[in-house]
């Protein structure tokens, strides 16, 4: 049975008898096809005003009942229009219940939209919220232990950007993808199925867009932080060629000592051994520092220890660099964590613990004296990016320099109140 707008009803019935021996017309109905059937139960007159027993003979009369077949004929014709009527107000219910199901997934969609047209400033822009590969992306990366975490939660000050907690999976795709393309014999295979180059660059920039773009609120500059995301920096400014990066680079004997005294497991590196880490670190940051300069313009190397010790300099440089206007709220991240619009945090990232700590220098020098002195002595051998990147690999203590004013207040206050 079809309804108005288009809707089709589905619908049978049945009449039965129950204990009470009141005969019932069930009416089995679905809205639409797919739908749970519905069933509605109609008593109709009991047994006692109309005792229908299968019997041979018509005319044989039945005490206390109609007497004639033309009676109970006439009686019959008289229940199946009322079954009719009982079945058009049904059909009727049905049709607005269904109606109304229709309406009602209709009004839920434009929250939807609504829901990704706001900005995470509380704007409410008209139209839906747009992304695609030719969005002003902005990737964080870097060895971890680095000061990614508190570059990206000094960007997420910013109204106008969202960057949120490391994805975790976009590091991996990225390293699946390398991976294809090393192997001959994966690349001849995969050409051959058809899953050529451009399948997998329009297969990854979709995955990586959804990822960047719903694992947090909409923003005018999205941007995301993994730190080894940059270990594939040439091949993410290839499928989006309007992202900016930036590469944090810190002395790599306090990236080394904060992992192996925070215990913070990365793939690859022996916890147990300074001289392992310190290799690995030297190999990871030469693989991201050679594709950094390779992007000329696109990439900007930020060395921790100089954020740390002037950071409205440097954030000024890269806020330049970003093509982001200027706010003061990147200078003061702590006093935004937590709150709409401001600074979320991950409750398992190691950094979070010194990220809700104002700009401060207590962790630049907490390597010294910690690492092995044979480590030490070879050094320049075992890490001979230190050299590259500007770090005395033989200063034991380092000088980065002297902090800004505020820095040193900052500082004063941490160490006031651990």
């Amino acid at each position: 049975m079809r309804l108005w707008s288009g809707l089709l009803l589905q619908a049978r019935w049945s009449w039965e008898l129950d204990e009470s021996r009141t005969e019932k017309i069930l009416i089995y109905a679905r809205p639409s096809a797919g739908s749970p059937e519905k069933r509605v139960s109609i008593s109709t007159l009991p047994l006692p005003f109309l005792q229908l027993q299968p019997h041979p003979v018509w005319h044989r009369p039945i005490p206390g009942s109609f007497s004639g077949p033309k009676m109970i004929g006439k009686l019959k014709q008289n229940l199946l229009v009322a079954c009719l009527v009982i079945s058009s107000v049904t059909v009727f219910y049905l049709g607005r219940h269904a109606m109304e199901c229709h309406q009602r997934e209709e009004r839920s969609q434009p929250l939807l939209g609504s829901l990704h047209a706001t900005l995470r400033t509380g704007q409410n822009i008209s139209a839906p919220f747009v992304y695609n590969k030719d969005m002003p992306l902005i990737f964080i990366g870097g060895v971890p232990r680095s000061g990614t975490t508190l570059m990206r939660a000094m960007l997420d000050a910013h109204p106008d950007v969202r960057c949120g907690e490391e994805t975790r999976v976009i590091p991996r795709i990225l390293a699946m993808k390398q991976m294809w393309s090393r192997s001959g014999r994966e690349k001849m295979r995969l050409d051959e199925a058809g899953v050529t180059d451009e399948v997998l660059d329009s297969a990854m920039q979709a995955f990586l867009l959804e990822i960047i773009v719903k694992h947090g609120e909409p923003a005018t500059y999205l941007c995301n932080k993994d730190p080894f995301a940059l270990k594939s920096l040439s091949y993410l400014a290839k499928i989006f060629p309007r992202a900016k990066f930036i590469l944090m680079i810190r002395d790599g004997r306090a990236s080394v000592h904060s992992m192996i005294s925070r215990k913070v497991t990365i793939a690859g590196f022996d916890l147990n051994s300074y001289r392992d880490c310190l290799t690995k670190w030297n190999r990871a940051i030469e693989t991201m520092y050679t594709q950094c300069l390779e992007a000329a313009d696109k990439c900007l190397p930020m060395h921790y220890e100089q954020l740390v010790l002037h950071p409205e300099k440097w954030m000024r440089t890269l806020l330049k660099f970003l093509n982001i206007p200027w706010n003061e709220a990147v200078l003061h991240h702590e006093e935004l964590i937590g709150k709409a619009g401001g600074v979320s945090l991950s409750k398992v990232e190691r950094s979070t613990d010194q990220v809700i700590k104002p700009v401060n220098v207590e962790a630049l020098s907490k390597w010294v004296g910690k690492i092995p002195v044979d480590v030490l002595r070879d050094m320049p051998v075992i890490a001979p990016m230190l050299a590259r990147l500007g770090y005395d690999p033989h200063a034991n203590p380092p000088n980065y320099g002297r902090p800004d004013p505020r820095v040193l207040d900052n500082t004063r206050r941490v160490s006031a109140y651990p």
